[in-house]
């Protein structure tokens, strides 16, 4: 069973007995990770829309990428044809970073057997390994949908704001409050510390060794419990990333805030903070 990370040797190994999902994004061309699957993706991997299948509707108020209905995303699953004891893997372009939704959404519901490709589709590609461009057609099963677990929302953050570790995944600058370059106001949520989740990975896009990152971690976390830090960043998707590298260096149990700055923003009675 792998939970974390699977290297490209460990998937060329297993090909024909696991799960395959492709997860490339483009924030700012939704449907461009689409296009590049229909071109060419890993033999027998299926495509996860990062709008269509790894969010929900949105209201206004709840976030640039909410989560989706848990019955609807199960009903999702089971359309791929994906069972209990199933081993999956997820990939995206490179460093994980979207990869990483999935592989926590799953987790979200009980999915245990999840691990995303270390390096994703360039370090495959960069290997000279096989791709086609043949869609499967996956054979239905009924996916059973255990109660959601690891989620924090809005009004419990702002209930208990000076209580409580939360750490946003944005660049530096945003953060800060600096640039904000897609949503509509610029800062964070009061408190919050800063670890950028592209600082996880190294310059070819695989993650840092788990000794090395716990290190970086432990720096921020101090004396902080792993499993008692809410982790956010712009719509939901970064945050997945550090809850991912954090289980890498060996520190699990962290929630995720799902709505992040978006959806705080969306209600101009939640408190912000710059600098």
């Amino acid at each position: 069973m792998h939970t974390t990370l699977v290297s490209t040797q460990q998937l060329a190994a297993h090909l024909s007995e696991w799960r395959v999902f492709d997860c490339r994004h483009d924030l700012m061309k939704p449907a461009l990770g689409e296009q590049q699957y229909g071109e060419a993706h890993i033999p027998g991997a299926l495509f996860a829309h990062m709008e269509r299948d790894l969010s929900g509707p949105k209201s206004g108020k709840n976030g640039r990428h909410p989560l989706p209905d848990p019955a609807t995303f199960v009903a999702w699953l089971g359309k791929q044809g994906l069972k209990k004891d199933d081993q999956v893997v997820c990939y995206d372009a490179a460093n994980g970073s979207t990869a990483a939704r999935l592989w926590w959404m799953l987790r979200w519901v009980g999915h245990r057997n999840v691990a995303v490709l270390d390096g994703g589709i360039a370090k495959w590609l960069k290997e000279s390994r096989p791709v086609d461009a043949k869609v499967q057609q996956p054979k239905p099963t009924t996916y059973a949908l255990k109660q959601p677990s690891g989620t924090v929302d809005a009004r419990a953050i702002q209930a208990s704001l000076r209580n409580l570790f939360l750490l946003d995944a944005r660049a530096p600058v945003r953060w800060r409050g600096e640039q904000e370059p897609i949503d509509l106001v610029a800062g964070r949520i009061p408190g919050a510390r800063n670890r950028f989740n592209a600082d996880n990975v190294q310059q070819d896009g695989t993650f840092k060794p788990g000794s090395q990152l716990k290190t970086e971690f432990e720096a921020i976390l101090k004396n902080q419990e792993s499993g008692e830090v809410i982790h956010y960043c712009g719509s939901g998707v970064a945050a997945c990333h550090n809850l991912l590298a954090m289980e890498v260096a060996g520190l699990p149990g962290g929630k995720l805030y799902p709505g992040s700055w978006s959806e705080w923003i969306a209600d101009p009675s939640r408190p912000q903070e710059k600098g």
